[in-house]
């Protein structure tokens, strides 16, 4: 058994002593440490993961002492499966698995991003319509009514924009969502851990939009719909390849499955699972038929990344509707506490995904805190400008999920409200850091590619659009070190210039390009760094510049 992690297996915990329930409580409030407000029990299991079980009695004791370790360090515990094992013995003996669930004690509920792939017309709105509001849909459409943002996809149907749609599960694990609860603010008070669905675009003229979704918005996991009559169609491989590229743990949901029979949706089980295996994805698909395959499913998924569960379903009739719902209640996060407290030592970073103007506000940046901590009231710089300069700017407040939020930490999603800022000053791609960080700014730097699909040869003076997590722009190839051109599928570290304007970029960033068919992915290796002192950082923040 791991010493780290959220799993603890434990043989029985019969009338233990006061010093041994002492001894208990304190290992539950580690392992709920390390699961950041999550932890799972197995009861009748050895250290070394010999299953043992117990008898009917035992394992009713054990699980009345598990309550009452629950009851002392404030959580709620639901039990998962129970699972007969067959050893030597007349008695039927059982093995338990318990969810133990707290809010943690900063209040920071459990918040997992997920973001959802596919096909047009597959499904993916209307999905979250049904999970979200917990209303079936009725086969046209109604329950992704509340999803869209602009009339036109209200008219075609089609998701155009990113929107995020929460799903909230309280303590004892029920889902949380719109059917009982009018808002957000509601759901966020009630659950103590939160999914944020980022509904992204399927069709292909869409494609700037879903992976500026992809790189910026950090997803956690992705969930890819395919839909059960048409298979795999249209932009779904080049989805599949995205998640794969950006190395986004994924599991597939098919749905549609009352619409055609039982032969056409194992064909597209099938179809998907010989994509699966090819040794471009190498992944091992795991077909989810029942609550215990959802446990398991979730468990393995979070330990290693090579396991896709697949789940088949109905928005419609409703079918199998609860396993997801199974799998996402118990869906762990992907990193543990410790290295959450690592970023948020460092200095404070926030990227800029959206910008609005709200009434009686003024400006509002929406994005993600990539590292440190930001609070209410704090001075930062945010940049780079046109002519690579940082502004000084001030934080007046900060919501979390449409409620309000005194502190941000690291790898959070919130909206910051700016005050009186001009909002022309700003674009999405800029980043707010802490003043004392000096931040590097570039407009020519280098990265290690892999050319994916290109027309023709790929050479110097080729322009790109390349997208390094919030920053999209238009670049163009300076020089390709060692060769003069590129074929599809070789690798070389190219040189790019941003032909806009400098960018906030970190070695090691992921990256992706496109232009027209052409397709690339690839790391940044090096940048050519602009000082601050040079392009006027200093003059920027005299004192008549920006007053608040």
């Amino acid at each position: 058994q791991a010493e780290d992690g959220n799993i603890e297996y434990k043989l029985k915990l019969v009338n233990p002593s006061q010093y041994r329930f002492e001894h208990l409580v304190t290992q539950m409030k580690w392992r709920l440490q390390e699961g950041r407000g999550e932890a799972v029990y197995q009861i009748g299991v050895e250290d070394n993961g010999l299953l043992v079980g117990l008898s009917e009695e035992e394992m009713r004791a054990s699980l009345k002492t598990l309550r009452r370790m629950a009851e002392k360090v404030g959580a709620d515990i639901t039990v998962l499966r129970e699972r007969e094992v067959d050893y030597d013995s007349d008695v039927p003996r059982k093995i338990t698995e318990v969810l133990v669930r707290k809010v943690p004690d900063n209040q920071q509920f459990l918040d997992l991003r997920v973001a959802v792939l596919g096909n047009v017309d597959s499904g993916k709105s209307t999905l979250l319509g049904v999970l979200t509001q917990g209303e079936l849909d009725n086969g046209r459409g109604r329950a992704r009514l509340n999803l869209f943002r602009h009339l036109h996809e209200i008219q075609s149907g089609r998701t155009s924009s990113i929107s995020f749609e929460i799903l909230g599960f309280n303590s004892k694990g029920e889902v949380v969502n719109y059917s009982d609860s009018r808002t957000a603010e509601e759901i966020c008070e009630s659950s103590s851990k939160m999914i944020t669905f980022i509904d992204l675009a399927g069709h292909h003229k869409y494609l700037k939009t879903t992976i500026f979704g992809l790189t910026s918005y950090c997803p956690d996991f992705a969930m890819l719909v395919v839909s059960a009559n048409t298979g795999i169609a249209g932009t779904t491989r080049e989805h599949l390849g995205l998640a794969m590229a950006l190395k986004v743990p994924f599991f597939i949901v098919v749905s549609k499955v009352d619409l055609c029979s039982k032969a056409t949706v194992e064909r597209t089980v099938k179809q998907l699972e010989r994509i699966l295996k090819q040794p471009g994805c190498n992944k091992l698909p795991l077909l989810v038929n029942s609550d215990d395959d959802a446990v398991t499913a979730a468990q393995q998924f979070a330990q290693s990344p090579n396991i896709t569960p697949i789940f088949t379903l109905s928005s419609v009739s409703g079918e199998n509707l609860d396993l997801l719902k199974v799998f996402l209640n118990i869906l762990p996060p992907l990193t543990n506490s410790k290295e959450q407290e690592e970023l948020m030592q460092q200095l404070t970073e926030f990227q800029v995904d959206e910008i609005y103007t709200v009434p009686e506000v003024g400006t509002v940046v929406g994005g993600t805190l990539s590292s440190g901590i930001c609070r209410e009231g704090e001075n930062l710089v945010v940049g780079p400008t046109d002519d690579g300069k940082f502004l000084r700017l001030k934080v007046c407040s900060i919501q979390r999920n449409r409620s309000a939020c005194r502190v941000l930490r690291a790898g959070q999603a919130a909206t910051l409200a700016l005050g009186p800022f001009d909002r022309s000053l700003l674009r999405k791609g800029m980043v707010m850091v802490s003043p004392e960080m000096n931040p590097t700014i570039c407009s020519v730097f280098e990265a290690e590619i892999v050319l994916l699909f290109h027309a023709t040869t790929f050479r110097k003076g080729f322009q790109v659009t390349v997208h390094v997590g919030n920053v999209r722009q238009t670049a163009v190839v300076e020089k390709i070190h060692g060769k003069d051109k590129l074929r599809t599928g070789e690798k070389a570290v190219v040189c790019f210039r941003f032909i806009k304007h400098p960018e906030y970029l970190k070695i090691g960033a992921k990256l992706l390009f496109r232009e027209g068919v052409t397709k690339g992915i690839g790391h940044v290796t090096d940048l050519q760094a602009i000082t601050t002192k040079e392009n006027g950082l200093e003059e920027s923040l005299g004192p008549g510049q920006l007053s608040f």
